[in-house]
């Protein structure tokens, strides 16, 4: 009986508020779809990739390869992961959440990121990167929270909002290389609860990652308060200095 007296509404609804393409806004026959054109733009991350940053590779390389910039210098993660590149629609989607204020866009965010995370320790819990409390302020939320949120409810894994804590404010960090992007987050960041984490698996949460940089500095903190490890799980990620050019790759690849 319920069911039948919301469908009408339901109905209603579609027509006045249709659903719309995340990435452009036309009207399309679902919640959280993308358009035809918008999917096709869409850039996937997956194998062959780097087994500790996620970097696509070439096919020829081993499964458990990392790239030149993992070996050189380890990251503090365990593992990242990202469904998609930074560009087209997922940029859309990722500028409309942060500072559209788009809230709903977490869920299909959530989704997303969930199938590459692969399967969750029972330990897990999930902690999003922090943001000052004067972004806070200025923006009335934390996306990389509102991103956790979702993901804790679609996985059924804990969700830890407060387990880091960003201690002091850092200038915008675009165009910065990531040396400078490191130096950018050196100490921004504490555990305020070690005995929250302490050997448990931290799923760290943010929206891109570009360089690592910001991630790598959460993660050090996570290990050093005793987090038996940390996997980085963002929406989408660009590819750091040293990857190489990313078309290149897809093209030895096809």
């Amino acid at each position: 009986m319920a069911v039948s007296l919301l469908a009408p509404v339901t109905a209603l609804i579609d027509v006045v508020l249709p659903p719309r393409c995340p990435g452009c806004g036309e009207i399309v026959d679902g919640d959280d779809r993308f358009c035809a054109s918008c999917f096709a733009g869409l850039q996937f991350l997956g194998p062959p990739q780097c087994a500790c940053c996620g970097v696509p590779l070439p096919h020829d390389i081993d499964i458990a390869a990392q790239c030149g910039a993992c070996l050189a210098e380890p990251p503090a993660f365990a593992r990242a992961r990202a469904p998609l590149v930074y560009g087209g629609p997922a940029r859309q989607v990722v500028l409309a959440l942060k500072h559209g204020r788009r809230l709903h866009l977490a869920r299909l965010m959530a989704r997303a990121m969930l199938r590459v995370a692969g399967a969750m320790p029972d330990d897990a819990v999930i902690v999003p990167v922090p943001s000052h409390r004067w972004r806070l302020w200025q923006r009335g939320f934390n996306q990389a929270a509102v991103i956790a949120r979702q993901l804790a409810r679609q996985s059924g894994r804990p969700l830890l909002v407060e387990g880091l804590e960003r201690v002091k404010p850092t200038p915008s960090t675009k165009g910065l290389t990531r040396k400078a992007r490191l130096k950018n987050v050196a100490n921004a960041f504490r555990v305020p609860r070690p005995e929250s984490v302490r050997g448990r698996t931290v799923i760290l949460v943010d929206d891109v990652m570009t360089t690592g940089a910001t991630v790598s500095a959460c993660a050090a903190k996570l290990t050093k308060a005793g987090a038996r490890q940390v996997e980085v799980l963002t929406y989408a990620r660009t590819l750091r200095e040293g990857h190489g050019d990313f078309a290149m790759i897809m093209a030895a690849n096809a």
